[in-house]
């Protein structure tokens, strides 16, 4: 596997600005202090979870250069993607491909389906002269049939054979990374799972990694092997989706995972919570964004930014309950994630 990761979200922050003048009254950060690493060599299935408002899609848009961050960097094969040359963007573009929420929004009603199949692979030089074959050897890779799927409009298919197409467009582009941002929360529950088997078998069987963007901890616990968890664009927890979701180490973590409906109608959800005061609330804070919210604050929680803190060897926490442990440092994010974890057969980073 390369020492330099597939793609790296470096120490990046991302203000939106509403007026002209800068002042903290019109001044929003979106993402602050983001880290995260997807190697080069082994495809991985990482979630970045949240409620809304977390910074997700703020994340998703600066990793496919949709906007430009105001600090740090992104970068993708050790190369800045907003210096890049046109080939190395065209490459990119094409190497990382989005999947999108709504998949009614990314058809032109006016066109047939067959629109979105065609106009990339015109639009990138790719397949000439075997378009036809290649589209329907990549619906059928989605559980789709060509004959039964080319043809039509939009509107005549289902919601899940929309975006199961918009599945096989980003296969027939030969991507190294999907970027699939809550691609099963418009779609019926029936084909929910349907849909989340086949971005698992992105990462499986055809060795693309996936970034899979949700505020469903239920999904990304069926899809991924690593989390990244926001709250109002900060990261709180990251690494192993099985210890973060299992055993979280973060109070908003916690706070998540205690909202997933249990099959033990005796318990009420959040029950456990400690109450917060209404001086808690309105207490405005300038280190965690959590403490008006987290029933363990503590006086430093108010007035300091708590780093990562290295919980375990595959596992980190912003949280100063965890001072105990070691701070991990932002360029070695991708430490805690599965295939660059010490002692993973096979997975080690290169010397």
């Amino acid at each position: 596997m390369s020492a330099t990761p597939l793609l790296e979200l470096r120490n990046v922050t991302k203000v939106f600005q509403s007026g002209v003048r800068k002042t903290p009254a019109n001044m929003t950060v979106a993402l602050r202090d983001a880290s995260l690493v997807l190697p080069d060599g082994t495809a991985t299935a990482t979630a970045i979870a949240g409620e809304s408002g977390s910074g997700k899609t703020t994340m998703a848009r600066l990793l496919l250069g949709f906007i430009k961050p105001s600090e740090g960097q992104i970068l993708y094969k050790g190369v800045d993607i907003t210096k890049m040359d046109k080939a190395q963007r065209l490459a990119y573009r094409r190497e990382v491909q989005p999947i999108f929420q709504d998949p009614f929004e990314v058809y032109n009603p006016f066109y047939k389906v067959d629109h979105v199949l065609t106009t990339p692979l015109r639009n990138f030089g790719l397949y000439a002269g075997e378009e036809q074959k290649r589209i329907e050897e990549a619906l059928e890779m989605v559980g789709l049939r060509p004959k039964e799927t080319l043809g039509r409009y939009p509107h005549q298919l289902s919601g899940g054979q929309r975006q199961r197409i918009m599945v096989a467009r980003a296969l027939l582009l030969r991507p190294r990374i999907i970027m699939a941002d809550e691609p099963v929360s418009m779609v019926d529950a029936s084909l929910r799972a349907t849909i989340l088997d086949e971005l698992r078998k992105l990462v499986s069987e055809f060795g693309i990694s996936l970034l899979y963007i949700t505020h469903d901890l239920t999904t990304a616990y069926q899809v991924c092997d690593d989390i990244v968890v926001l709250y109002q664009g900060t990261v709180t927890e990251v690494g192993s989706v099985e210890k973060v979701i299992r055993d979280p180490q973060h109070p908003y973590t916690r706070l998540l995972v205690s909202s997933i409906p249990l099959p033990d109608r005796t318990q009420r959800w959040g029950e456990d919570d400690s109450a917060i005061t209404e001086e808690q609330a309105r207490r405005s804070t300038s280190g965690c964004r959590f403490a008006p919210r987290c029933a363990r604050a503590m006086e430093e929680c108010w007035t300091q930014i708590p780093p990562l803190f290295r919980v375990d060897p595959d596992r980190a926490a912003s949280c100063f309950l965890r001072k105990d442990a070691p701070v991990l440092p932002s360029e070695q994010v991708g430490q805690v994630l599965k295939v660059m974890r010490p002692g993973d057969a096979g997975n080690a980073p290169a010397a």
